[in-house]
């Protein structure tokens, strides 16, 4: 059988069959990447094939090739990479201006990583709710450089459904990974776009 990986909770692995059903599924032993050395050996994102087990538990046997991917670099000294996700359709950064702040090196760093991995990015700027008149022209400003290198921009609030419509048929269809730093509202966003996920909100960590 064969499918997509949809979440990862610890060694378990959700995946939705091409037939549309979802089967809990777990990493035969032996299996193992080509060429990759990374921390995890499956990401969201990856199309698999398993094997049912008499539980009904999938054991995953082997990966498809990957289309792309995006990798985290691992801050040790180990060469690993962390998989972020796989087989992606666009790469979208939650920004914010304040509330609390994105740099533009983080910008520009996330940017760079897509494009090495020959993933489309695009920037969302969230919290316009909260801006001052300085802080929104600002935004602006991010907008129309960004723009104008090829990325497309958003200016919106999660919390008010006329600015998430914008969104909404960009995204239609497409396998995308929403990142971006603690605090953004990335949750409150997914949300917005998909009511049923139960993505948890919190507070801004310090």
């Amino acid at each position: 059988m064969r499918g997509m990986v949809v979440k990862n909770t610890g060694s378990w692995y959700q995946v939705i069959t091409d037939e549309g059903e979802q089967v809990e599924c777990k990493i035969k032993g032996n299996l193992r990447l080509k060429d990759i050395r990374s921390t995890n050996p499956i990401a969201v994102g990856d199309r698999v094939e398993f094997v049912l087990n008499a539980d009904g538990i999938g054991m995953i046997a082997g990966i498809l090739d990957r289309r792309n991917y995006l990798i985290r670099k691992s801050s040790n000294l180990s060469r690993q990479a962390h998989i972020l996700a796989a087989n992606l359709d666009l790469a979208l950064l939650v920004a914010t201006i304040n509330y609390p702040e994105t740099s533009t090196t983080f910008i520009d760093r996330f940017i760079a990583s897509a494009e090495a991995y020959s993933i489309p990015a695009a920037l969302v700027i969230n919290k316009t709710d909260l801006y001052d008149d300085n802080e929104l022209a600002y935004a602006r400003a991010l907008q129309e450089l960004y723009e104008h290198i090829g990325y497309p921009v958003y200016l919106i609030s999660a919390l008010r459904p006329e600015s998430i419509a914008q969104l909404e048929d960009m995204l239609k269809g497409k396998t995308t990974l929403i990142s971006g730093n603690s605090g953004v509202g990335k949750s409150t966003l997914i949300n917005a776009l998909l009511p049923d996920s139960g993505a948890r909100t919190g507070e801004i960590s310090s």
